[in-house]
């Protein structure tokens, strides 16, 4: 909440026309949500650190998306850079980039992709763009997504228009394995995934008087988790399966009565994806049966797969090789995860526009999602020059 509102803040002063919350943010798409009572202690946590007032009102329950756009002086398309914000609950590492002295303010959470770069190159590209207003041709529209992380954020903005009017849009990720000084106009084989949690309710009992009186909830996840890695694989592609947390149980010497498993499918093809889930389902449902318990099972983010549109992906590599020092290509980088980003690029590819995922190349220490990820710092100038100059030479080509 407070980095949304600190982004509205700088769009603002630097003149663009700033939408916000609901207006960019269907609140009905949104799933997967934290309880009323950590959306308000969230609020709470924003104020106290220095959020923006006026922008913060507008995020208040989890309304976290920013669009920014600037109006040209001359007739153009319509050209949207979508960057991510999010963080990930990691506790901070010992080493870089705490070392030095970049630490998260925030205990059990740090941004370990990337993302927080990523508003930075948002804020840049709009920082460059800001004064040239009269030489623009169409429209700039730089979009701040929230949720990527366990794709929830993309959705709810697709379905509140935001993509609707776009000719050409591109997203871009630091690191992803890309060296340091390359650039990559085209990031394709993102993994459609599913995120599932699952509740198992059981019967609470004493251990070694009747234990046979319990139903046990922490078995049935155990088993459900073993089940889980068990599914077969699909012979038309990839697949994934990772179990994230299990929760469970509440002494040694009580039948465990509840148990809570936070879990992902990932498929080559929404197809192979949902073929995961089903199997997940089933497996999940099998084990609480086996120990006589419920379980509910609750789907609280997606993300599809969609290819790069080669045609746009060119014209993004031509004009990131005219950056100094920056190696540009353009065949298409293996992605391997997953980005709800997708949903955002089928969108505009539905309507006529043409739609890309660029890489960054980064050198990390580690990889993502890790307590000691990094990226360095001196790959993001290049990297917001190589975007500059493909929305340069985009806002000379017309609308699609």
């Amino acid at each position: 909440m407070r980095t949304a509102s600190k982004v509205a803040r700088r769009l603002t002063e630097l003149g663009y026309r700033v939408r916000i919350g609901a207006e960019v943010l269907d609140r009905d798409q949104r799933f997967g949500l934290p309880s009323d009572q950590e959306l308000e202690a969230h609020f709470q946590r924003a104020k106290d650190q220095g959020a923006d007032l006026e922008f913060l009102q507008q995020v208040k329950g989890g309304m976290t998306a920013v669009v920014g756009d600037l109006e040209g002086a001359l007739p153009g398309p319509t050209i949207a850079l979508r960057v991510d914000m999010d963080a990930l609950p990691i506790p901070e590492g010992a080493k870089t980039p705490a070392e030095a002295g970049f630490t998260s303010l925030n205990a059990g959470v740090m941004h370990a992709c990337g993302h927080d770069g990523h508003t930075a190159i948002g804020l840049a590209v709009a920082e460059v763009f800001a004064p040239l207003r009269a030489q623009i041709p169409g429209r700039l529209r730089i979009i701040f997504q929230p949720g990527e992380e366990g794709g929830r954020g993309a959705l709810p903005m697709v379905a509140a228009g935001v993509l609707d009017d776009v000719d050409y849009l591109f997203a871009c990720h630091l690191g992803c394995d890309i060296p340091s000084g390359e650039f990559r106009s085209a990031m394709n084989d993102f993994f459609a995934t599913t995120k599932l949690d699952a509740t198992f309710h059981g019967l609470a009992a004493h251990a070694g008087f009747d234990p046979d009186k319990g139903h046990n909830a922490l078995l049935a996840a155990a088993q459900a988790v073993t089940a889980l890695y068990a599914i077969p694989r699909h012979r038309d592609g990839a697949s994934r399966i990772n179990v994230g947390l299990l929760r469970a149980g509440s002494g040694r010497n009580i039948i465990g009565d509840e148990a809570y498993l936070m879990l992902e499918t990932r498929g080559e093809t929404a197809e192979i994806d949902q073929f995961m889930v089903g199997r997940a389902k089933a497996a999940l449902q099998g084990a609480a049966t086996m120990q006589g318990c419920s379980v509910d099972i609750e789907a609280v983010g997606s993300a599809t797969t969609t290819p790069c549109d080669r045609q746009l992906s060119d014209v993004i590599a031509a004009a990131a090789a005219t950056v100094p020092g920056l190696r540009s290509v353009a065949e298409p980088w293996h992605a391997g995860a997953s980005d709800d980003f997708a949903y955002m690029m089928k969108r505009v590819q539905e309507r006529g526009g043409l739609a890309t995922y660029c890489g960054i190349g980064s050198d990390l220490p580690s990889g993502h999602h890790t307590r000691t990820f990094d990226f360095q710092e001196a790959d993001i100038p290049p990297g917001v020059a190589a975007l500059v100059a493909a929305i340069q030479r985009l806002q000379t080509a017309g609308p699609r």
